[in-house]
């Protein structure tokens, strides 16, 4: 990936001292009437971090990053970016971030390099300078070929590209990232996380929101996860997996008649909750001890559940979250995903 700072006019990762953390919160809040959107989050984000925010919908995601970015003033708590408080310097703080929202915001009519150009002109580049930003950029993320085409003819995936490298006109020092691959398909969702990992690799600290687990497994150096307003938990992939405690128990049944049964034998016998697939007969549990899951597994048997597949090993994130905030994964339609 190009270096995108090359002809950025702010160099916002230099502006503080480097042991100053790109974003620090503490005991954040934010009401709507009654309700508690935020309610007293801290957030410690080291300077070129992925860091990824977790959550079922209306956790507070999207309302805490809001905040961050100067969208929306907090009822309570303080917090800085990239050294600057949030209430006391909001003109610092907007000078040294980027935001791109769940649905991208171009000129449809406008060509990619137009747009590019257009938002370069509105940052204060002149005529020849808008004009190398704005190949750089479609260069960086591999757009060239599109730059002269309508933006109503780009693909999902390369419009999520051309959002992102808008934000990226002035080179910032904290990119906040709402659902980056928000309706993707795979292929396009891999090619915006080798974006994003490119970006924090030239030094940008990065928060993103997002209901794909995969993604964050995939991305993030640290994971919040949040739940009603509340961080219940904060780590590593491989630390909230830890956690969580024993192993998973997977189970895979036959007769998908028989899985509520199943489910009703593995909670009794294991005192957790069950998830289930949306794909197939799977059930999956918190196994507790390799002799707790064994009897689990002797009692389905026993009682003429057919066992197609049966594991255990470390739970996945999804199960994770699911462990953690009592709900499935959804997606951003908010139908819920496989574990």
């Amino acid at each position: 990936m190009n270096d995108l700072s090359q002809h950025g006019r702010l160099k916002s990762a230099n502006l503080q001292s480097p042991v100053t953390p790109a974003i620090e919160a503490r005991g954040l809040v934010k009401r709507f009437g009654e309700l508690k959107a935020v309610d007293g989050i801290d957030l410690i984000v080291p300077r070129g971090m992925i860091f990824a925010i977790l959550g079922p919908n209306g956790a507070g995601k999207t309302t805490l990053m809001r905040m961050l970015a100067t969208l929306s003033q907090p009822d309570a708590g303080k917090a800085t970016v990239m050294g600057h408080d949030l209430l006391e310097a909001p003109h610092e703080v907007r000078a040294s971030i980027a935001m791109t929202g769940q649905f991208a915001s171009l000129d449809e009519d406008l060509t990619g390099r137009e747009n590019l150009v257009m938002l370069a002109r509105l940052w204060g580049f002149r005529g020849r300078a808008a004009r190398a930003r704005a190949d750089d950029l479609l260069a960086a993320f591999d757009l060239s070929d599109a730059a002269n085409r309508q933006v109503k003819k780009y693909s999902g995936g390369m419009r999520r590209r051309l959002d992102i490298a808008a934000s990226l006109i002035i080179t910032p020092g904290v990119l906040f990232l709402d659902e980056p691959t928000t309706g993707l398909d795979p292929k396009a969702r891999k090619d915006v996380w080798k974006m994003i990992r490119g970006l924090a690799e030239s030094g940008v600290t990065i928060l993103l929101t997002t209901q794909y687990l995969e993604e964050a497994d995939q991305l993030a150096a640290r994971i919040a996860v949040i739940d009603h307003g509340h961080k219940i938990a904060e780590g590593t992939s491989r630390e909230l997996k830890a956690a969580t405690g024993s192993g998973f128990l997977q189970v895979s049944i036959v007769d998908q008649a028989q899985l509520e049964d199943a489910a009703a034998i593995l909670e009794r016998r294991l005192g957790q909750s069950v998830q289930r697939s949306t794909e197939g007969a799977e059930l999956s549990v918190l196994g507790g001890t390799a002799k707790e899951a064994n009897e689990a597994l002797a009692e389905l048997i026993a009682s003429g559940i057919e066992l197609s597949d049966f594991s255990m090993g470390q739970p996945s994130l999804d199960e994770v979250f699911f462990a953690l905030t009592g709900q499935p994964v959804t997606d951003e339609t908010g139908k819920e995903t496989a574990a």
